[in-house]
């Protein structure tokens, strides 16, 4: 391409995107791809937490803070300087060794000998995906002109529900496989050798799970940096003086002043204080109160409703493309009503008395609630300018992850301690519940003695309880969102600002 064609190529940028359509697909399916395995990598705890509750003996309150506030806090501490370098370096590049990162440390999540290991492992699962979607954004960006974007961060986002649904596909079916077999396969294989010395008859379905979903990122990262091109920032965007590069402070200042990015973020974080909150505990909350499997919990309902939040995701950006041009603060409104409509549909799903009325109640709440994953960042990135877009998603994220995933699990699962706590109190089963073992509720219920099925219901009917009131942070959530939409276009940068 000669200097002058490529001349001619940046000024229309703005309309035509970076390189060509074929190409911009293909860097939007390989992030796609990239965020999904980020949320395999991240959820598939939640497919196997009953059995790794069984194996460490923990508490719901435990559980809680190994799913929410380390991760959270990590998660959080690293986003701003990973993105910052992104807003200056070569985000391919920093995109590739992040997933190598959280892939390796996702593995290691297999091999955990004890609660505190495991809880080592899930930091370093967050500190690699802290790389993640903040560069990602940062490039979409720059390969679609702004009327495309909502529909390509739509699609970009559906990695979230995309991952759920393999995550549970993947990790129900692998949760059921027995040591023998897996060491069998090995040794059919001829890599027997790598695994000298391991007496496969005491390795658990949960750990094959971690090693098994973990391995792929590393080839995945691979070709991820060898064929995608880094592209110039700002190349979509209509051309200004600005500078290409922003320190944080500087960014700060362009997105602290603007009361959208503020209200969008506590908004989002609310959805996901609820959102982390459910998924932490959907899998138990199937086994316990409606008597289900692992495997039949995550293939039979855990997939399905993945899938139909994933079709939500996808309906809620190319809803706000094609409503934008008569109601031009869609994409921040649009969230707050479908989290109105989640909110009845969710309670009514957790208090059901058959598994297939909360399961179709489940599966409308599910397309309502991630109707928004699209929007906080098509909203976010459209109100500063391509300097800073990074480094604002990032803080955004931090905002998100401290709220969301920091404190919704372990609110979810202290409440569940506490109600449990109250039932059992209320039927005088103290003494009993002092050495009450949870893991013999699936099956093994007679070994608790005649105390058994009141503390197997009250463990039950206390995540119950806690999943109902978890999901009522919603008004909360809305209430943000319609108040974005109220100075949402005042805020959205131009070159002229």
């Amino acid at each position: 391409m000669t200097a002058t064609a490529a001349a001619a190529d940046s000024a229309n940028g703005h309309i035509t995107g970076y390189g060509s359509k074929g190409y911009r697909s293909y860097v939007l399916i390989a992030l796609t791809l990239i965020y999904t395995l980020n949320f395999i990598d991240r959820t598939v705890i939640t497919v196997v937490a009953q059995p790794i509750i069984n194996t460490f003996s923990l508490s719901d309150a435990q559980w809680g803070l190994l799913t929410g506030p380390p991760f959270a806090l990590f998660y959080a501490i690293m986003g701003i300087p990973i993105a910052m370098w992104a807003d200056r370096s070569n985000r391919v590049k920093i995109i590739a060794l992040c997933v190598v990162i959280w892939s390796l440390m996702t593995v290691f999540c297999g091999l955990a000998a004890s609660f505190l290991w495991l809880l080592v492992f899930r930091i370093g699962v967050a500190i690699g995906e802290a790389g993640c979607t903040p560069p990602a954004n940062s490039i979409i960006t720059d390969y679609y002109p702004p009327k495309s974007r909502a529909n390509a961060i739509g699609i970009y986002s559906m990695g979230v529900t995309i991952g759920g649904v393999l995550a549970q596909l993947f990790g129900g079916q692998l949760a059921s496989l027995k040591g023998e077999t897996f060491g069998g396969w090995m040794n059919a294989i001829g890599l027997e050798f790598l695994f000298t010395g391991v007496n496969w008859a005491e390795v658990e379905g949960w750990r094959l799970v971690f090693v098994i979903v973990g391995v792929p990122g590393i080839l995945v990262a691979l070709i991820f940096w060898l064929t995608v091109r880094e592209p110039p920032r700002g190349f979509s965007d209509p051309k200004s003086a600005i500078p290409d590069k922003a320190g944080f402070f500087e960014a700060f200042k362009e997105f602290g002043r603007k009361p959208t990015f503020w209200t969008l973020s506590l908004g989002a974080a609310f959805v996901a204080f609820v959102g982390y909150g459910l998924i932490s505990f959907q899998a138990p909350f199937l086994m316990r109160v409606h008597g289900v499997s692992v495997a039949e919990a995550a293939m039979n309902y855990g997939a399905p409703l993945a899938a139909v939040a994933a079709f939500g995701t996808f309906a809620g950006g190319f809803l706000s493309e094609k409503l934008s041009p008569r109601f031009p603060s869609v994409a921040a409104w649009l969230p707050g009503v479908g989290l109105l409509i989640a909110i009845p549909a969710y309670v009514g799903a957790f208090l059901s008395p058959t598994l297939t009325m909360a399961f179709w109640l489940w599966v409308i709440a599910a397309i309502a609630h991630y109707a928004y994953l699209g929007a906080q960042y098509t909203v976010s990135t459209s109100i500063v300018s391509p300097r800073s877009r990074a480094t604002t998603v990032s803080v955004m994220l931090l905002i998100i992850s401290l709220i969301g995933n920091g404190i919704g699990p372990l609110f979810t699962g202290m409440m569940s301690s506490a109600f449990m706590g109250g039932i059992v109190k209320k039927a005088g089963l103290e003494e009993a519940f002092a050495t009450f073992n949870p893991g013999l509720c699936a099956g093994r219920i007679a070994e608790l003695g005649e105390t058994g099925p009141a503390l197997c219901s009250a463990y039950a009917e206390g995540l119950r309880q806690s999943m109902v009131a978890t999901v009522l942070f919603f008004g909360i959530a809305a209430l943000f969102y319609f108040l974005a939409a109220r100075t949402y276009q005042k805020d959205r940068w131009s070159p002229a600002t």
